[in-house]
């Protein structure tokens, strides 16, 4: 359960400092290493102040899940910039860094509703700017959009490009080349058709 007690500033370096702590935690070890004293003893600092900044460990997890769903939705919004917008969302949803925390802020989900809610939320948020941003890139160049469900085409580039990045992470990389050539083809043959009708 979150709390709306005000918490410490939200721009403190010590602010700062717990989010990085708590994120990198997860990245080296897990969501389950992540606990308000194991946070407190690798900052340098007292459980009590974490306990300043987020008054529960599901309030850490939150900024820690707000921070970095701000800082991918700029990243995406520069991807979404793009003259070859298909190979842009395939790069920016293929990062390995930002999958493995995906897949720990995923696995934290399924124990807490506060952070399901929040992930969805912001995943909702981040498909709906791709697919208004591919339905644009698409109706500018003329290319059919019925036939080419900009919705459609922002689920498969973000969730093919993320399973793949996952199993990497995990040494799975059997059948990753015939499906990278695949979908390059594709891409390749939207973002040119894009670029000829563009010229």
């Amino acid at each position: 359960m979150t709390s709306s007690r005000r918490m410490g500033p939200e721009n403190s370096k010590t602010r700062f400092l717990l989010l990085d702590t708590a994120e990198r935690l997860m990245l080296e070890e897990g969501y389950a290493a992540v606990g308000i004293r194991r946070v407190a003893r690798e900052a340098d600092v007292t459980p009590a102040l974490v306990h300043y900044y987020f008054r529960t460990l599901d309030d850490l997890f939150l900024a820690v899940i707000r921070r970095r769903s701000e800082q991918e939705l700029e990243t995406q919004t520069r991807a979404l910039e793009s003259d070859r917008l298909l190979h842009s969302l395939w790069t920016y949803n293929s990062h390995p860094a930002g999958t493995a925390l995906n897949v720990e802020f995923i696995a934290l989900s399924n124990h807490r509703k506060a952070i399901r809610a929040e992930l969805v939320s912001y995943a909702e948020r981040a498909r709906r700017l791709q697919m208004e941003a591919l339905d644009r890139y698409l109706r500018a160049r003329g290319i059919d959009t019925e036939g080419f469900p900009p919705l459609a085409l922002t689920t498969l580039i973000s969730t093919i490009s993320r399973a793949l990045a996952m199993e990497e992470t995990m040494g799975l990389a059997m059948g990753h080349d015939e499906v990278l050539a695949v979908v390059e083809a594709h891409l390749r043959k939207i973002d040119d058709a894009s670029a000829r009708a563009t010229e």
